[in-house]
C-alpha cells in the first residue's frame, strides 16, 4: 500500500475536523477525497504531508511510519490550487528548485526538467516566466515540480479550482495521463463530482469529518450503502418505503427486489433510490414499459447538455416518506427528477403543466438507518427520567440507544446501567452502555464522535442549571430531549415556532419523532408585538399552514394556533390550556465564539412550564454557522 492511515482523528477546540478516519490507497491508485466544505478532506490530506498532526491515530507511507516525521522526509510531492510558483524565476527553474536544494548537479537537473516538460506538454517553455502562461500552463508547471523529485505519494489540493470549464476537462484528461505514466499513487481533493467520477479509480466521500463510504465510481452511483451518498453523488429520487419478502413496497405498487440488494427481514423499513434517468414518462401507464408508480403534474422543464432535465409532482402516496428531492416546506406531494436522452424527448414532447405517468426502470434498495439516540445517566434519580422516557421513544420509533453512564464511580455506574438495560427491556434496534469517569463535556464529546446521534436524552430539572445542556448542543449537530419527568407515553406536543428557515427545521425533526409515537402536534408561533400590518399576521399564517401540511404528509395530525405578548408567558399560557406532555422549542444560534446559550433565551420557557419535558431541536443552519466560525477563526 502507498497510503495507509489509521483511527485518524484531529480537532481544533471542541471542533471535530476528521473524526477517526481509516483508509488505504494502492500503489500507482488514484483516489479521490470528495465532500463539501468543511467536510475535512483538505485537513486529511495535510495530515498525510505532514503538515497538520493528527491528535490521534497513524500514517504510513509505503510501510512506513511516518506519523512523527516531518513534510521534507515523507516524499511526497504536494500540489495547490493557486499554483504556488515563484513568479521571480523561469518555469525551468521552478521546476528545478527542489532539485537545487538538494544539491542535484545542473546537468542532471536540466535533463529531469526537460523530461517532465515533456510529460506534462510544455516542451519549449521552459525559459518563459509563470505570468507569461495562461492558468492551465501554470498548474503542468506545479505539477512537473511536485513530480521532479520523484515522490511516492502525490497530492493534489482542488488544483484545478482557479480554472475556467473547459480548462478544467483538458487539464482532467492530462492529469489523469500524467499520473497513469509516473505510476505515483495520488490523493485528489475536491468539492467537484464530475471531477471525482472522471479521475479517481477509487472515491473516497467524506462529511463533518468521517469518511462515509469508499468505492469505485460506478459502486457509488449505482450502489451506494448510505442516504448521504445516494443524495450527494449526482441526482437521487429517495423514498423511504417497504420490503415485504422478494418486493419493494412503495404505498400500495410493488417492485421486484434486487438481486444485488442486501438481505432484509421481513416488512422491513428501507430507503428505495432510483436516479433521474431510471424513471419513465408516458402518457398512459401501458405505455411506461416498466411497473408504473402513479401518475403526476410536470412542474419544470429544462436542459443539462443534451438531455432534458424535468421535476414531476405526484401526489402522497400513503406510508410512503420522499427523502430526496426535499420536498418544500408546507407540499403535500411528493417531488421527482427525470432525465430524458434526446431521442426520448423526440418521441415524447412533454410541456410543464401536462399530466403524465411514472414508472421506475430500476431501483436500488438500501437499509434504513432509522434513528440512533445517545441516553446519559449519571446514577442519580434525575437519570431514572431519561431512562423511562428515552426507553419509551426508542421502542416507539425503533430506534437504536447507547447509555452513557458519567461519573466517577465506575462499580456503581456499571450495576445501575445493568439494572437499566433490564429496565429497557426489548423493542428497540440495538441497545448498548458505555461508561466515561471524565468531565462531563468530554465524555459526551467522545461518545458522539464515535458514533453521531440524532437525539440526546438526559434527565433536567430547573434546578440543575443551564451548563450541561449547553455543553450537549455544543458537542454536534443532534436534538436535545430534557426529559423533567419519567414519561411512558407522549399523547400531545407543542412545536414553538418562529416562522422562518429554523422554524421549518423544527417541524421536520418534531414530525420525524412524533409519527413514531402516534401524538399530535399543535404548532404556535407568538407574535410578540402587534402586526404593523395584515402582511405580517397573514405571513405566520401561511407559516403554521405550511408546516400543518408537512406534517400531514407523514400522517402526524396537527393543530395550529397563534398567541400575542411575550413570548414565555403566551407560551405558558398555551402550556396551562393544552395539557401538554411535550415541548418542542427550536434551539438558539451559536454566538460569535461558537456557544449556544439558552438562559437567555428559551430558559424562561423551561424552567417556568411544570409536567412537561422539553425537546430542543437544532436547525442545519447551525452546522452551517459553525462551519464558517471555524473556517474564519
Amino acid at each position: 500500500m502507498s497510503i495507509r492511515l489509521e483511527k485518524i482523528s484531529k480537532h481544533y477546540g471542541q471542533q471535530v475536523v476528521v473524526n477517526n478516519v481509516s483508509l488505504e490507497v494502492k500503489d500507482g491508485e488514484f483516489f479521490v477525497l470528495l465532500g463539501a466544505s468543511g467536510s475535512g478532506k483538505t485537513t486529511i490530506l495535510n495530515i498525510i504531508a505532514g503538515l497538520i498532526q493528527p491528535e490521534q491515530g497513524k500514517v504510513w507511507l509505503h510501510e512506513r511510519d511516518v506519523t512523527t516525521l516531518p513534510t521534507q522526509k515523507r516524499k511526497v510531492g504536494f500540489v495547490f490550487q493557486n499554483y504556488a510558483l515563484f513568479q521571480h524565476m523561469t518555469v525551468a527553474e521552478n521546476i528545478e528548485f527542489g532539485l537545487w536544494v538538494r544539491q542535484v548537479p545542473k546537468a542532471q537537473r536540466q535533463r529531469r526538467s526537460d523530461e517532465l516538460l515533456e510529460l506534462v506538454g510544455l516542451v519549449g517553455l521552459g525559459g518563459r516566466m509563470p505570468g507569461q502562461l495562461s492558468g492551465g500552463q501554470q498548474q503542468r508547471v506545479a505539477l512537473a515540480r511536485a513530480l521532479a523529485l520523484e515522490p511516492e505519494v502525490l497530492l493534489l489540493d482542488e488544483p484545478l479550482g482557479a480554472l475556467d470549464a473547459k480548462i478544467r476537462v483538458d487539464l482532467r484528461r492530462s492529469l489523469k495521463r500524467i499520473q497513469r505514466q509516473s505510476g505515483v499513487a495520488a490523493v485528489l481533493v475536491t468539492h467537484d463530482q464530475e471531477e471525482a467520477f472522471d479521475l479517481g479509480d477509487r472515491i473516497g466521500v467524506m462529511n463533518f469529518g468521517r469518511l462515509i463510504e469508499v468505492g469505485t465510481p460506478h459502486e457509488l452511483y449505482q450502489y451506494p450503502r448510505t442516504e448521504y451518498v445516494a443524495s450527494f453523488l449526482g441526482s437521487a429520487n429517495l423514498l423511504l418505503g417497504q420490503v415485504k419478502g422478494n418486493e419493494v413496497m412503495l404505498g400500495k405498487n410493488s417492485f421486484p427486489l434486487p438481486v444485488e440488494s442486501h438481505a432484509f427481514s421481513a416488512n422491513d423499513r428501507a430507503q428505495i433510490l432510483f436516479r433521474p434517468e431510471d424513471v419513465a414518462l408516458a402518457k398512459h401507464s401501458s405505455d411506461l414499459g416498466c411497473l408504473p408508480l402513479g401518475q403526476g403534474k410536470i412542474l419544470e422543464k429544462g436542459f443539462n447538455g443534451p438531455n432534458e432535465h424535468l421535476q414531476v409532482e405526484l401526489p402522497a402516496i400513503q406510508g410512503v416518506r420522499p427523502i430526496a428531492p426535499a420536498v418544500p416546506y408546507g407540499n403535500t406531494g411528493i417531488l421527482m427528477d427525470v432525465n430524458r436522452s434526446p431521442e426520448q424527448s423526440t418521441n415524447l414532447p412533454i410541456l410543464p403543466g401536462e399530466e403524465v405517468w411514472v414508472g421506475i426502470r430500476r431501483l436500488h434498495v438500501l437499509s434504513h438507518p432509522g434513528m440512533s439516540f445517545l441516553l446519559i445517566a449519571d446514577g442519580s434519580l434525575r437519570s431514572q427520567s431519561a431512562i423511562v422516557t428515552g426507553g419509551y421513544l426508542a421502542r416507539m420509533a425503533h430506534a437504536r440507544v447507547t447509555m452513557l453512564g458519567i461519573g466517577h464511580d465506575e462499580g456503581k455506574l456499571d450495576a445501575f446501567l445493568q439494572e437499566a438495560r433490564k429496565e429497557l427491556g426489548s423493542g428497540m434496534a440495538s441497545c448498548e452502555s458505555q461508561i466515561a469517569i471524565e468531565p462531563f463535556g468530554e465524555a459526551v464529546n467522545h461518545a458522539i464522535e464515535r458514533q453521531p446521534v440524532d437525539l440526546v436524552i438526559m434527565g433536567w430539572r430547573p434546578t440543575s442549571g443551564y451548563d450541561q445542556p449547553e455543553q450537549v448542543l455544543r458537542a454536534g449537530n443532534h436534538h436535545l430531549l430534557l426529559a423533567t419527568e419519567p414519561m411512558a407515553r407522549i399523547s400531545k406536543a407543542l412545536v414553538c415556532l418562529a416562522s422562518g428557515e429554523p422554524g421549518k427545521d423544527t417541524v421536520n425533526f418534531a414530525g420525524r419523532l412524533l409519527r413514531h409515537i402516534g401524538a399530535e402536534a399543535t404548532l404556535l408561533t407568538v407574535i410578540q408585538e402587534e402586526p404593523n400590518d395584515d402582511y405580517s399576521q397573514s405571513r405566520v399564517e401561511r407559516f403554521l399552514e405550511g408546516g400543518q401540511n408537512s406534517l400531514a404528509r407523514i400522517g402526524v395530525l396537527s393543530h395550529a394556533r397563534i398567541r400575542k405578548g411575550p413570548l414565555s408567558k403566551a407560551t405558558k399560557e398555551e402550556v396551562e390550556t393544552g395539557d401538554y406532555d411535550l415541548i418542542i422549542l427550536g434551539a438558539p444560534l451559536p454566538d460569535s465564539q461558537g456557544h449556544i446559550g439558552l438562559s437567555s433565551s428559551i430558559g424562561s420557557i423551561i424552567s417556568s412550564v411544570e409536567n412537561s419535558s422539553f425537546l430542543i431541536v437544532q436547525s442545519q443552519q447551525y452546522q452551517r454557522l459553525q462551519n464558517r466560525l471555524w473556517r474564519t477563526a
